[in-house]
C-alpha cells in the first residue's frame, strides 16, 4: 500500500522577461502618440523670439500656394467660419482656441481672414511660429 502523496509539478512559462518587453513597448508607443499629431500640414513658419503654448482646438493653416485647410481638411475661404465652428462644437472645450499655422510666404491678407473669423465667433487665436534658435 502506497500512503505517500505525490507531488505533482504544474508546468509555468517565465514570464518576468515579458513584462520588461511590454513596458519598454508601453513607452515607445506613448513617446510616438506624443510626437504624431494627425492634424499638421507641412509648412515653413515664421521664427520668433518668445514661444507661446496654447490647447489647439481648431488649427487653421494657411500654405504657400494660399489655401486654407480647418485640420487637415481643406475649406474655402468664404466657408472659413462655418468650419471653424463646426470642429468647435465638436470640441467641446470651455476656452476653444483657434491655432493659425500659416506658411511664412502666406500673406497678412489670408492671416487676418482667419482672426477676423475666430474674433467673429468669439475664440481666441493665436499665431504659431517656430522658436528661434
Amino acid at each position: 500500500m502506497n500512503l505517500r502523496k505525490t507531488l505533482r509539478d504544474t508546468p509555468q512559462a517565465p514570464t518576468s522577461a515579458l513584462n520588461d518587453i511590454l513596458f519598454i513597448l508601453l513607452l515607445f508607443f506613448l513617446i510616438i502618440a506624443t510626437l504624431a499629431n494627425p492634424n499638421v500640414i507641412k509648412l515653413s513658419i515664421p521664427k520668433a523670439s518668445s514661444d507661446t503654448k496654447a490647447r489647439q482646438t481648431v488649427v487653421v493653416s494657411i500654405d504657400d500656394k494660399q489655401h486654407f485647410f480647418v485640420g487637415t481638411t481643406p475649406t474655402n475661404p468664404d466657408s472659413l467660419q462655418a468650419s471653424i465652428m463646426r470642429v468647435v462644437s465638436r470640441s467641446q472645450d470651455a476656452e476653444p482656441t483657434v491655432v493659425i499655422n500659416a506658411h511664412k510666404e502666406a500673406t497678412a491678407d489670408n492671416v487676418v481672414r482667419v482672426l477676423r473669423a475666430a474674433h467673429d465667433l468669439n475664440l481666441r487665436a493665436v499665431l504659431a511660429v517656430e522658436k528661434e534658435k
